[in-house]
């Protein structure tokens, strides 16, 4: 079963690193772009056009369907990647709906491409959610994400200064609304308080994913993955490793 996943950069390996725990005798294809890495920060066009040529090129892969492991390129261009292609596409939704079940307010965190976006502000409009939901745009993250900054004081210093907007105690749930942020549950857990609890969309996409290609579900053996950075053909370098081993780590948190 050979499925592709799609993101700006390295975000979206949180989204590979839980289906490799989850799927068994896949080929996966992850797809990094990273000449154009970050996305949160361009126009709705740019960001459509970026994510339209990466997806056309991953179907040009023969895969089954392409998961946009990028909440930004998804609240941007997944409409126009649907209405374009023909392989089944699922997107990263941010899980505002799912963080209201357990708590009355949420903070929602994400790139400020997603929050500004249209298909943000219609799922608040659905949900009647936005006088529940403080949003806070956290595209520093992202770099430092890129960069394998995860533990400095600089990360420290922008997550206490960011998150501290807010009077933390009034909110039950935060939504990591972007796959880069899961790199930094450990920092954000000492910041909050202990009965703030994590939601994100992976959960739900993978789920999606089960739905679209029940046959997943039952495969057996090895998983293979092939990594692409900007449609160049890329091993599994030094920089992967490490991002997937802090993903790991970051499981445990909750």
């Amino acid at each position: 079963m050979k499925v592709a996943f799609f993101d700006s950069g390295f975000g979206g390996l949180s989204v590979l690193n839980e289906a490799l725990h989850r799927f068994n005798g896949c080929e996966f294809i992850y797809f990094a772009d990273t000449k154009n890495v970050p996305y949160g920060v361009k126009s709705v066009e740019q960001i459509t056009a970026l994510s339209l040529r990466a997806c056309e090129f991953l179907a040009s892969l023969n895969v089954k369907a392409i998961i946009i492991a990028c909440n930004t390129a998804t609240s941007a261009a997944v409409a126009k990647l649907r209405a374009n292609l023909d392989v089944p596409i699922i997107g990263m939704e941010p899980a505002v709906k799912q963080a209201l079940k357990i708590s009355t307010n949420c903070i929602l965190t994400a790139t400020n491409a997603t929050i500004n976006g249209t298909k943000l502000d219609n799922l608040l409009t659905t949900l009647n959610a936005h006088e529940r939901v403080a949003k806070l745009a956290l595209p520093g993250l992202v770099e430092f994400a890129e960069n394998l900054e995860f533990n400095s004081q600089n990360v420290r210093e922008y997550l206490e200064r960011e998150l501290n907007r807010f009077d933390l105690k009034e909110y039950g749930s935060l939504v990591l609304g972007c796959t880069h942020f899961n790199y930094f549950k450990d920092t954000m857990r000492e910041i909050l308080p202990k009965n703030v609890v994590f939601i994100d969309g992976i959960d739900g996409t993978l789920r999606r994913l089960s739905e679209i290609l029940p046959a997943i579900k039952t495969g057996q053996g090895e998983n293979k993955i092939s990594y692409f950075c900007s449609y160049e053909k890329c091993e599994k370098d030094e920089k992967i490793a490490t991002l997937l081993k802090r993903l790991e780590a970051m499981r445990e948190i909750k």
